[in-house]
């Protein structure tokens, strides 16, 4: 269980946005001004060597304020909410201590809503063997008969899940497994035993056409700056493409055409498509809560948004 510390009586601030909408560059200038520290709430990013495709921070950025939860873990370790959860909590602790303000910046919903509402992850159960078991099971006869045993002892999970999702397939028959309830139950529990935090939640927005256009610029950018490179070097020091985290937005893609399934082109459109439906559904998540303050970023650059930021809190926008 994350142990217990007194969140600070300075409200931390959370920026939240769909992907593109320029968060970090938002959270570097903010935190210029007012002597913060950037806590990472990208699930991706937390992972070493997959830096190009989670647009991480690059180093002339990371040397301008502290970051924290950036390369924490290597791709073959299931990173968890839960431990996400702890680290934030603790750098918090850490950096409050230095008389600095923590600016929790990502679109994780789930990790942010974790933090925020105190779940208490860390109780649901796990087993080493039992999961290597399962996983022997998945390499001997596939994800199917997995999924089908899910959909009968926790079909909510099963619902939301894909058939072939095997990392999240197994997690959730382990936990059935080793306490008799559904993973699904446990969460709903730890949603109900919730205790708000006081924050400024702050949020970014675009109109559609322009965060698509971004997102399609990046895209290419990314392309540009050696995406296809960093995953060879990732499958190079023996990560298999069957990792949850090389089946992250981009990744699955760009190894669907090094296998050959699709060609290039192919693969890019399939990155861009994609991605703009993962900011779609970032938008209805973080819409549903209504204490975000939302601001329209469009024609601004990174200082004036920061600067619209300052305003906010200054006059306690955001505040909940």
């Amino acid at each position: 269980m994350s142990r217990i510390f007194a969140w600070p009586s300075v409200p931390p601030i959370v920026l939240v946005g769909p992907t593109a909408t320029g968060k970090t560059a938002a959270a570097l200038d903010l935190a210029d001004r007012i002597g913060g520290e950037i806590i990472n709430a990208d699930s991706m990013q937390v992972y070493r060597g997959m830096d190009i495709g989670t647009a991480k921070p690059n180093a002339a950025e990371r040397s301008r304020v502290p970051f924290h939860l950036l390369d924490v873990t290597t791709p073959d370790h299931q990173f968890t909410v839960a431990e996400w959860k702890e680290q934030a909590e603790s750098a918090i602790v850490n950096i409050v201590a230095r008389a600095h303000r923590p600016i929790i910046c990502g679109g994780t919903g789930l990790y942010i809503r974790a933090l925020l509402d105190n779940w208490q992850l860390a109780e649901t159960p796990s087993d080493t063997h039992v999961r290597r078991e399962l996983q022997s099971q998945a390499e001997q006869r596939g994800t199917e008969p997995l999924y089908h045993r899910l959909q009968q002892v926790d079909p909510s999970t099963a619902a939301r899940l894909h058939p072939n999702d095997v990392v999240r397939i197994i997690r959730a028959l382990e936990v059935f497994q080793i306490s008799g309830i559904a993973i699904s139950a446990l969460q709903q529990r730890d949603r109900e035993r919730t205790e708000p935090r006081r924050v400024h939640r702050l949020g970014l927005s675009l109109p559609r056409p322009m965060l698509y256009e971004r997102i399609e610029q990046r895209v290419d950018a990314m392309i540009a700056s050696g995406w296809e490179n960093e995953i060879q070097c990732l499958l190079d020091a023996g990560y298999s493409p069957t990792l949850s985290p090389l089946k992250s937005l981009g990744y699955k893609e760009l190894l669907q055409y090094f296998s050959g399934e699709w060609d290039r082109q192919t693969a890019i459109k399939e990155i861009k498509q994609n991605t703009r439906r993962f900011a779609k559904r970032q938008q209805t998540w973080f819409r549903a809560d209504r204490a975000i303050a939302w601001f329209d970023v469009s024609g601004l650059n990174s200082a004036t948004v920061a600067e619209r930021l300052l305003t906010a809190l200054e006059t306690g926008e955001g505040v909940a």
